[in-house]
């Protein structure tokens, strides 16, 4: 989570910052009666206010923030049946590692873990081990952490004294650089060249030595939405191997493709099936089509997962490994997810994701056909795409159409690309469920209307583009 400040506005008598104004009507039956004292924003107030009252300040302030169906920049799940709303406020008091006090719950997290392990081909699917986390950002963390503990018990006659590595495209999601910066691993990172926008394997394999924990390879980038190359990434450390005798291991990091290939690209080699693939990570909440607040990692084997980060809890007077950066969190994703699987089978996840694809194509199909842009990735591997302005476009950028957007309720993120490509902004559209056509129809109607405009400004109106927006991932 980001950190934030504390009191920086101007206080009140007591210290307290600017007060919160009580409606007369917010009165349970007198409206004067229910007058309160206005409570203040920056500390406890000095008594209670009724549950109505209270209800309708936080309700009224959060009534300025955007549309969630609207934001075309998250990933995140902004859309799930009532049903699965049901069952969350169901399990939302449930403390998921109490797994003694709630053992169902603990038993669909297990189901769970066990349909992602043959989703994914695991060899042995009863013999891949996984758990639950609070998103892919755990998730990584976790498989970063086998990942090195594995380097240094292979290397201990050298460790602590050599510093490990890792090696990701510069494309990578922030995680990935929090995990170095926290686990003191020095990040290797592959550059962007001409219309490569992700890792390339044989510049990877050559950023490996002695001393490389693994390679990240990313199945969906959230720069453009396009998949890295995994099978190719993992030929390139055989040949390495072949070569140095270094045995590199690989992470997938398939935040969003891992729920979205398995469906719709079924001939793509990406997952256990390569013997090189460690461990996978994926965002249950993104294309998993859950709310907020899960992820899942699993490993091929128990191999993968040294032993020593596991720690154990009694559960059911037996032995429960647990192996998790945070204790105590809600159950209720864990059950959402497992209510996602069950409802929606593999038939129905691939109508979902294959409904998903074909609004990203028909829209970036209409982007292109403006004329003003010029598509980088056109939403057929995730449904994602990624656009820049024509090269005779010199009245406006990317970032005046996402301020332009954003008027109309639409998130549209807009961002520099990394290095070596730092020349090239674009915007992005992630195309989730609940995007539906409709909904792309009047997005294009929208972005048809500020058009306009656009073309007639004398230059492009952004001054400062590090703060033009505040999406990049």
């Amino acid at each position: 989570m980001p950190l934030h400040p504390g009191n920086s506005e101007a206080p009140d008598d007591k210290g307290g910052g600017r007060r919160l104004a009580v409606n007369p009507f917010y009165g349970e039956t007198n409206p004067v009666s229910g007058m309160t004292e206005a409570p203040p924003t920056h500390r406890l107030p000095d008594a209670p206010l009724s549950p109505s009252t209270a209800y309708q300040l936080v309700h009224d302030e959060l009534m300025l923030d955007g549309n969630s169906r609207l934001n075309l920049a998250t990933f995140v799940t902004t859309w799930m049946e009532p049903q699965a709303g049901v069952l969350m406020a169901e399990c939302r008091d449930k403390n998921m590692i109490d797994k003694d006090e709630y053992p169902r719950t603990a038993e669909l997290e297990r189901r769970c873990v066990a349909m992602l392990a043959d989703l994914w081909n695991a060899p042995d699917p009863t013999a891949a081990v996984g758990c639950s986390t609070t998103g892919s950002s755990e998730a990584c963390m976790l498989a970063g952490m086998a990942l090195k503990r594995r380097w240094a018990t292979r290397n201990a006659d050298r460790y602590p004294g050599a510093r490990p590595n890792l090696v990701m495209g510069v494309n990578v999601q922030v995680c990935w650089e929090k995990f170095c910066n926290f686990w003191e691993v020095e990040p290797r990172l592959v550059p962007m060249e001409g219309e490569r926008f992700h890792l390339d394997p044989g510049a990877a394999a050559e950023l490996c030595d002695e001393n490389t924990i693994g390679v990240v390879g990313i199945l969906g980038s959230t720069f453009d939405g396009s998949y890295e190359p995994i099978a190719d990434l993992c030929a390139a450390l055989d040949a390495l191997q072949e070569r140095t005798g270094l045995d590199v291991p690989v992470h997938v990091d398939g935040a969003s493709g891992a729920m979205v290939a398995p469906f719709l690209d079924e001939d793509l080699v990406w997952d256990f099936r390569l013997p090189r693939v460690a461990s996978i990570n994926t965002s249950g909440h993104k294309y998993g089509l859950v709310y907020p607040g899960v992820g899942w990692a699993l490993w091929r084997d128990g191999a993968a997962l040294p032993e020593e980060l596991v720690f154990r809890v009694n559960y059911l007077g037996g032995d429960m490994p647990t192996f998790a950066l945070n204790f105590s969190r809600p159950g209720a994703q864990v059950v959402a997810q497992y209510y996602s699987f069950l409802r929606l089978g593999r038939e129905g996840y691939r109508a979902v994701q294959q409904a998903s694809r074909d609004v990203a194509r028909r829209v970036a199909d209409a982007v292109a056909k403006l004329g003003d842009f010029r598509l980088l990735t056109r939403g057929d591997e995730l449904p994602v795409f990624a656009f820049t302005t024509a090269p005779d476009v010199r009245a406006y950028d990317v970032f005046d159409v996402s301020r332009r957007l954003r008027e109309k309720g639409w998130l549209v993120p807009a961002y520099t690309f990394p290095p070596n490509r730092e020349d090239l902004s674009v915007l992005r559209v992630v195309c989730r469920n609940g995007f539906s056509e409709d909904l792309g129809e009047l997005f294009l109607e929208d972005l048809g209307r500020v058009l306009p405009e656009l073309r007639r400004q004398p230059h492009p109106f952004t001054q400062d583009r590090g703060a033009a927006t505040g999406f990049h991932h």
